[in-house]
């Protein structure tokens, strides 16, 4: 499944200089293909959604039931409600969401690929890779989502700080086949005074990489965007 000819030493020594990097294609061919397939067109999307409110997640069926204008209304408000706000306050999100370890857990949607894919991220030949690629020997598990953006979805800054999951580096597996930079949904990271200082575009079958905690932001996504922002998404933890 991963690209044999990839140069670890490289994107290793490029990692820990800038405690980020995208790797450029990370899948073998077939099957990053395969599953950019598996997120158009198998994945029964919930939507993960934080606002004024709080984090919430609307289940796929009453999700799928909603009208297009509902969605982007939806959308609109949660942007919305940050407005004049920065900070924790500030922080909102809405995008399509399918959790792949509760969902693996609690043995919803049998044949679906991704199961095949969590389980292979946290095979002792994984987590070695992963090791390598980082340098990092603390590695011990993968957690994953699979996720989808769409016009009027983002991600607001965070750093992904979790005491309670261990998180060493957060990823971003790339599978939308091709993306624009005015589309929006760039991976935009943030320094200390609030610089955007360095953006990674969503190449098709690439691996952005980056140390927690780091500043960073999905941008909103253009109503005139051509494709979805496909990806799975998590964190390389202890």
């Amino acid at each position: 499944m991963i690209n044999e000819a990839l140069d670890l030493p490289a994107w290793r020594d490029a990692l820990q200089r800038d405690r980020r990097a995208q790797v450029a294609d990370f899948l073998q061919p077939d099957a990053a293909r395969r599953l950019q397939s598996c997120l158009q067109h198998e994945v029964p999307w919930t939507l993960a959604l934080r606002d004024g409110e709080g984090s919430r997640t609307i289940d796929h069926a009453t999700y799928s039931a909603m009208d297009d204008a509902a969605r982007a209304a939806l959308f609109a408000a949660t942007a919305a409600s940050a407005r004049g706000l920065a900070g924790e306050a500030g922080y909102r999100f809405a995008y399509d969401s399918y959790m792949m370890v509760s969902a693996y857990q609690q043995g919803r949607d049998p044949g679906l690929l991704l199961h095949r894919v969590l389980e292979l991220f946290n095979t002792p030949q994984f987590i070695a890779f992963a090791q390598a690629l980082s340098g990092d020997a603390r590695i011990r598990r993968v957690n994953a989502q699979a996720t989808r953006y769409r016009p009027g979805q983002f991600l607001r800054h965070h750093t992904d700080i979790d005491s309670r999951e261990g998180r060493l580096y957060a990823y971003v597996l790339n599978l939308t086949p091709h993306w624009e930079a005015d589309w929006g949904g760039l991976l935009q990271f943030v320094d200390g005074t609030g610089r955007v200082v360095e953006t990674f575009m969503p190449h098709a079958n690439s691996l952005s990489l980056f140390a927690v905690p780091t500043g960073h932001a999905v941008s909103l996504v253009a109503p005139y965007a051509g494709n979805d922002r496909l990806a799975i998404t998590g964190w390389w933890q202890l």
